[in-house]
Order: C-alpha cells, then structure tokens, then sequence
C-alpha cells in the first residue's frame, strides 16, 4: 500500500531521517522477517548523535504498523551498576511477565535470558524489542540482550538496539556477534537539505560553518543549526572541541537556562536508577534543603527536555541530556545527589548502591557492607549482583590487602560465571606488593589461567604448596579450602614429581576442615590418585544419595570421582550438579560440569553421550572465551569422532589441539591427542599404529606420558596389541599396573587390566572370569571383551557358543555409536554363518543439539523444560522437534520415546 506504515519511504520527512533511506529499509526487513517467525537482531551504532535515536523511533513506528507489539527501554549511564536495570524496564510493563525476567536482582544472565526466551514465545503476536543506547545498558542486560539475539531463528521477535562508537562498544560488539547497521554521518547534500530544514534563512557563511563543524552529524545540525539562528555564530565557540563534547555542551546550556529547582531535579533524575517521579521529586527536595514539586519540573516539559507519562515516569527526550547532567554537575554535587537518593529510594540494595556512589573516597564500613551482601548474593546463588558488589566493595577499601583480597574475591564470582573478560579486568587491578603471601598464590593461579602469562606446569607447584600452609597456619580455612581445590587440577595435569605431589598430601591433611567439608578429599583424589584413591572411592560412595551438597560441593565431588576412574559415580553427583547449574544460570560451572560429563563418556566409549554434552560445552566455552574449557571439549569431540569411525574429523582435532598444546607448553595433555589419534587407527583396524600411538602415554620417558589418563587406554592398548601381535609389548607396560590398580581400587583401570589380562592369558578361562565382573557400569568394555572372546571362539571352531556373544557385542556397539566396533562384530558373525545386518540409525542422522534435544523429549520434558536446559526458547525447541520427526521417522513424541527406548542397552 503505498504511504503505508509498512513503506519506508513514506516515513522520510522527519529532519533527523533525511538521507536514510537505505537504513529504513533495512529495518523494515527486519521487522517483516519476524513477523514470518524468522526473528533476528540488529545493532544500530554510530557516534554521538549520528541519528541512532531517530532510526529506533522509526523503527518502532514501522513495527506497529505491522500489528508488532513494542517493547521498549533505554540504557543510562546511572544504572551501569544495577544488574538488570534495563531488562526490568524493557518487560515490567509487560503484564504477561508477572515479575519476571529478573525478579530476583542479580541472576545469572544466561538464567535470565532463558526466562526471557520463554516469555517471548509465550506471546500471541509479534514483538520488537527496541533498546535504545545500549552502551548505557547495565552489563547484565547487555549479556542478557545479546545471548537472546543470538537464538532468535524460529520466534517472531525483532531486537533493535542502538549504540554510541567508542572503544568499549567495539569490544562489546565483538564479543556478541551480531549484526550491525553503521551510521556514517550524512552525505554533504543530505546535511545541506537537513540544515535548511531546521534552520533556514543563515546567512551563507554561518551556514558553511554549522556544516564544517557538524560533519555531517545529524544532532550536531538539528542543535548547533538551531543555536546558530537564535545567537549567531559565538554559539558555535569553542571551535576545536570535539563534536561528540560540542553537542553535550549543547545540552548543558539547554540546561543552564532552566531554574535551580528545575536543574536539581533534572541532576538527580539523570542518576537515579528508576524513573519515578514521586521517588524523583523527594531526593531532589532533599538536594535543595526546600520541596520541589511536580511544577518544579514544568519548565523542563515546556522546553521538551523530559516528558512525564500517565503512570508519572519520568523520561528523558534524549540520552545525551543525561550525559550533559552528569559531565557539568561537580562530583561534590553528584555525590550529594546520590546520598539524598540513597536516603529515599525502596529496597537495601539500591540504596547500597547509591551509598556506595556518594561514597566521596574508601570508606570500609560501607565496601563491609557491599563485601556482606556479595557474600550473601553469592550463597543465593545471584552470581552477577555478588560480583558487581565485590567489586565495588574493592574499590572502596581502605585497606589495600583487603582490596586485593575482594578483588580476587570478585574474579572467583566471575569465574563461576563464566565472565572471563571481567576477571582479567578485574586482575589487572590488583597490587601484588600489598598482598598477603597466601593471597598472591590466587592471584599467580588466575593469571597463569586468564592473562596468558604461561603454562608453569609443575614449576610453582612447591611454591603453591608452602603458600597453601601458610593460609593454613594463619587460619583462614575457607580461602586455604578455595585455593585447595583451585591448585588440584592443575597437578593433575602438570606430572609432578612424587616429593611435590606428597608434600601436597601432607599439607591438605593437615587443614583444620569442618568436619563435614569434602574438598580436602576432593583435593587428593586429583592429586593422589593412587596413594589416597581407595580411601577417597568409599567415601564419595557414601556421600552419593546426600541431599544437602551444596552445587559446588557436587561439581568437586563429580571431578574427584572422574580423576578416579570411576566414571558412572562421578555422573551421579555432575548430572543434577549440571540441572541447578542450568537454573541458576552458573554458566562457568555448568560448562566445566559438561566438559566432565563428556570426559566421562569419552573415557567409557558412549559416543552418543559424549557428542552431545561436548558440543554443548563447546559453545558454552566459546560464548564465555574460555580457551582451555574450549580445549578439552574439543578433545572429547575428537575421541567421539575415532570411536564412531570418523577418521578425518578425529586427525583434524587431534592436530589443532596438539598444536594449542604445544605452543602453550601443556604437555601433559598430550596423553588426550594420543588417546584421540590410537583409537582412530584402532577403528580403521591400523593396529600397530593404534599401539604405538597409545603406549606414549604409558611410556615416562615421553612427553605425551600421563600416570593416569594412560588408566582410561588400557583396554585398547591391549586391543591394538592382540590384532597387531604386540603381545610381549603388552605385557611388559602392563607388568607394573596391577599393584596400581589394587591400591587405587581405580575402576577404569581394574577394567582395562581384566580385558588385558585375558588377552594375554589367551584361554577361555581368563576370558569367563573377565566376563563374569560386574560390568553395568562398563557396556564398551563388555563389548570388547565379547568380541574378542566370541572372535577367539570362532577361530576355535566353536560357532554355537560364539554367536550369542557376538550379537550381544554389535548390539552394543551400535547402541554406543561405535560404528566400527559394530561392524566387526557383524563381520566375525558372518564368519560364523550367521548373517546380521547393521541397523539403519537415524538418530546418527541429526546433529548434535538435534540429538540432544530428542534425548530429553523422549525422557518426557516438555518444550519449556528442554529450553531450560539447553538456553533456547520453547519455540526454537518446537521448531528442531518438527524437523527431527520426520528424519527420524516418527510422528509423535511417544514413538519418538519408543525408538529412543529400543537403542539403550
């Protein structure tokens, strides 16, 4: 239709719009792709003034024209220290919220970014979410906002945002991927057209020079256009100063003709983080020393500075209002806007805050108070409003040990988050020299983990050690416990040497512990191993059914279970570790629980399994730049890859990862791109190879050594030497283990040593009593033994009693995703007489998070339930479920169950 509100074109005449049509159309793209349930995001950027705000207005107009409902808010620079300020602004009025997302001040940005998905798709229509100046947003929001936009494919939701150039945006943008629209300044007749628009008649010299000096800046003309046809040419002076500051000057002298009264109130309203007017008018009444009133504000209406709503909200015309307020009040007379704030805003939070903003230098009865309620945030579990108060509670100490300390404190709460930006912010802040010796182990271990400053391996472990007892010795047990469990995993994967890792031992027993404490044995299962594991194995037996862990305690008790071998254990304490990680939006935790749970996999041959939790942490890993996290996830995809028959996408992991592993001088990892690289030339039937690619890692003389990943390669080290003839090969690596695996009780390694010690028995005996274990834990390893023993009896002549075993193998095999395993199975059945076809799986047909999502329909979960877990909305669910029907070949979520039911094993 044309003139439309759908037409661009139409929308045109307003002055800030001229010379953007080609924008125009891009938005209304946008806008009409959602409402096709096709959703995505655009971030409008461009400097101070460009027109940003302009485009959002129009946008908004165009969306409701096409029947879209409107969500709107927009960031100021007064709320970038409240989590969710401006996700509550955006959705409060939203009556279908009912108090959410961000009820609860301070949840984690992927938790709420869920909630926000889930709502969306709640809605009966489409929607634009407009946010206008996103760099003023809080950084929670920000999160939230760009997590969203990332997973809008299948919802009818249009997110527009509007940002300011500037260094710290390019990061931020960089870091969220996504699109954007730039807005360069206006084409020289644009600007002619527009200034002539706003103010004709100048003279043309003053003319050329508002032009010269707005650069084609659309505000700069509107502004500066407008100042020069009521006072000529000194409302241009000061000539060099930067546009961006020209224009808030602008602003500032708008400002400077109003009335005190009506400059107070406009001052606190620009720091205030609401915009209700009642709230407004008593802090500025309390900046005054006299009432302000409701008419105090008049002049700022007439002028159209502000607007005032039915509801009484207070709102700015413009952002760079704000900016102006800010830049010309004094920081006295900021300080004394936030503490009249402070004494009339609802809620103890926010009136922390304003405190702490008033705060005019260290004051440690206030960081006490915000260091008080991080820690209370962080044990309810709102990670990111703990954080931003640390901080905070840093920046105000007056003792510099205790700033050090609280930022470290706040690095670790970042950590959980998975915010590895704000932790190498936050420990470049931190001075060594007023650190305690204790302290400065947590901050040497953050560095080496998040600045990059090297791979120390085993070199500061003795250093580590005697600073983990002098945290003892001082008595701070909770950061002697933190540092603990922090320093473990780094020996597990460093290969020190037997004084280092015993000294270790002795130090962790000593801890004066609680007596219900867990992470002094969590601590020696990953550095002992051997010499602690049988001990450490019964008591995290008795502690699996306990129902008072905390998350933290279970994700400890899942990694110290793991490092033990014992893989279906360390699964029950990861698993719902990985649900309240999910809920509570810890996604630094959560990540590092599914690289566990893919490790786990990995290490037991449930392919299947390992390519779902993998791939999950990978993107988890990716979105948060967690390199290492990154790493390993990528491992276990590797060793997925070589058990399903993929050789060229195991070989190319193995070599990225090796390459990483080698310029970072992680050596010891190694053991995991030779595990990679000996069960894919296992699964091409390369069996030399395959063998010597696996004995590196048992062998101490080379630099892929590792005295326990070589526990998990066992049994295909001796696969490999049984098909390869490497028989006394075999066993002379093996010779030394079974002392090992006695005094562990390690249950990976007991496993693979049965499977080895029947190999090299070579008699049915030896196989029987391999077979007659207990295995429910082990189905590859049942497998393996099954074929090797059914092949052995096959060779014998005895085809009746191979042929049950053999079936029972590729069953097995197939159901774990161990393609090749499967099929020669299949191949020694055949050699028996009996013919068995390899069963078509479409599962094996979707892709990773297809797999994952179908896993969890068929468990039950409903849409919303699914996209709880995964970060999705339930519409994006809705959309991969109708997609997986049809390739797998069924019509209903309960065939679906059925299917998925038939391949377990």
């Amino acid at each position: 239709m044309a003139g439309g509100a759908g037409d661009p074109a139409a929308r045109v005449g307003g002055p800030m719009l001229v010379g953007r049509e080609a924008q125009l159309q891009v938005l209304a793209a946008l806008l009409d792709e959602a409402t096709r349930h096709r959703g995505g995001a655009l971030v409008v950027r461009g400097e101070a003034g460009i027109g940003k705000s302009a485009l959002w207005a129009e946008a908004c107009a165009l969306a409701a024209g096409r029947g879209m409902r409107v969500l709107t808010t927009t960031g100021v620079q007064a709320e970038v220290e409240l989590p969710y300020a401006g996700i509550g602004h955006l959705f409060r009025r939203l009556p279908e919220a009912g108090g959410k997302p961000g009820a609860v001040e301070g949840e984690s940005p992927f938790r709420v970014g869920v909630e926000v998905l889930d709502l969306l798709s709640g809605l009966d229509e489409p929607v634009l979410l407009a946010v206008e100046d996103a760099h003023w947003l809080d950084r929670a929001s920000w999160e939230v906002l760009t997590f969203v936009a990332r997973r809008l494919e299948s919802d009818p939701v249009a997110l527009v945002l509007t940002a300011r150039d500037g260094e710290d945006v390019d990061r931020l943008l960089a870091a969220a991927s996504l699109p954007e629209l730039a807005l360069e300044p206006l084409d020289p007749a644009s600007a002619g057209d527009l200034l002539d628009q706003v103010a004709p008649g100048l003279t043309p010299a003053l003319r050329e020079r508002v032009l010269a000096v707005s650069e084609g800046n659309p505000l700069g003309l509107v502004e500066l256009g407008g100042l020069a046809a009521r006072s000529g040419g000194a409302a241009l002076l000061p000539s060099r100063l930067p546009l961006s500051t020209r224009v808030e000057r602008t602003f500032a002298g708008l400002v400077g003709e109003l009335p005190a009264a009506t400059r107070a109130l406009l001052l606190v309203a620009a720091l205030d983080d609401g915009d209700d007017l009642d709230e407004v008018l008593a802090a500025a009444s309390r900046l005054e020393e006299r009432p302000v009133t409701a008419d105090d504000l008049e002049p700022a209406v007439v002028s159209r500075l502000v607007g005032v709503d039915e509801q009484y909200r207070l709102r700015f015309r413009h952002p760079l209002l704000r900016s102006a307020l800010r830049q010309s009040a004094s920081p006295a007379l900021r300080r004394r806007a936030h503490a009249c704030l402070a004494a009339v805003v609802a809620g103890d939070d926010r009136r922390v805050w304003h405190r702490a903003a008033a705060a005019s230098g260290p004051d440690e009865a206030l960081a006490a108070d915000l260091a008080a309620m991080a820690t209370r945030d962080r044990h309810l579990r709102a990670a990111s409003a703990a954080l931003a108060a640390m901080e905070r509670a840093a920046q105000l100490s007056e003792d510099p040990q205790k700033r050090g300390s609280r930022l470290l404190w706040a690095a670790t709460m970042a950590d959980e988050q998975g915010d590895v930006e704000s932790i190498r912010r936050l420990l470049a802040l931190v001075d060594e020299s007023r650190l305690q010796p204790a302290e400065r182990a947590r901050l040497a271990w953050f560095r080496e983990v998040y600045l990059g400053t090297g791979w120390s391996g085993s070199t500061r472990l003795r250093v580590y050690n005697e600073l983990i007892d002098t945290m003892r010795t001082a008595g701070d047990i909770e950061l002697t416990l933190e540092s603990l469990i922090n320093i473990s995993l780094r020996f597990y994967w460093s290969n020190p040497d037997d004084d280092t890792r015993l000294e270790f031992v002795r130090v962790a027993e000593l801890i004066d512990a609680p007596e219900d404490d867990v992470l002094v044995m969590c601590a020696l299962a990953q550095v002992a191993p051997v010499e602690r594991g049988a001990a450490c194995l019964e008591r995290l037996a008795a502690l699996r059914y306990d129902v008072d862990l905390t998350p933290g305690q279970r994700y400890q008790l899942g990694l110290a279970a793991s490092a033990l071998g014992a893989y279906e254990l360390s699964n029950a304490f990861l698993t719902p570790g990985v649900t309240e990680a999910r809920t509570h939006g810890r996604v630094g935790t959560l990540t590092q629980a599914l690289v566990s749970l893919a490790y786990n996999a990995a290490a037991a041959g449930d392919t299947r399994a390992t390519v779902s939790t993998a791939t999950e942490a990978l993107a988890l890993a990716t979105e948060t730049r967690h390199t290492t996290w990154a790493l390993q996830a990528r491992l276990q995809l590797g060793q997925a890859e070589a058990l399903r028959g993929n050789a060229e996408a195991a070989d190319e992991i193995a070599d990225a990862a090796e390459k990483i592993i080698f310029s970072a001088g992680m050596h010891p990892m190694l053991a995991l791109t030779q595990r990679v690289r000996g069960v894919n030339a296992l699964a091409a039937g390369r069996f030399e190879e395959a063998f010597w690619h696996l004995h590196r890692a048992f062998d101490p003389g080379d630099v892929a050594y590792h005295p326990y990943v070589r526990f998990t390669l066992a049994g295909h080290l001796a696969e490999a030497a049984a098909h390869c003839g490497a028989l006394d090969e075999l066993r002379a690596v093996v010779a030394g283990l079974p002392p090992v695996a006695e005094r562990s009780r390690s249950p990976v390694l007991l496993t693979g040593l049965r499977y080895a010690g029947a190999v090299l028995a070579d008699d049915a005996a030896a196989y029987e009593a391999a077979l007659a274990a207990d295995l429910r834990d082990w189905p590859f390893e049942r497998a393996r033994l099954q074929l090797t023993y059914g092949g052995w009896l096959r060779r014998r002549r005895q085809a009746a009693e191979s042929r049950p075993l053999l079936r029972a193998a590729a069953a097995a095999f197939d159901a774990l995703g161990a393609a090749p395993w499967g099929e020669r199975a299949r191949t020694e059945l055949r050699a028996t007489g009996e013919s068995r076809r390899k069963p078509i799986d479409a599962i094996d047909a979707l892709t990773p998070q297809e797999q994952q999502i179908a896993r969890l329909a068929a468990d039950g979960l409903s849409n919303r339930e699914i996209a709880e877990r995964l970060f999705l909305s339930p519409r994006t669910v809705t959309t991969h479920l109708y997609r997986i029907y049809p390739k797998v070949g069924v019509k209903s979520r309960g065939e679906l169950a059925a299917m998925m039911a038939e391949r377990s094993f």
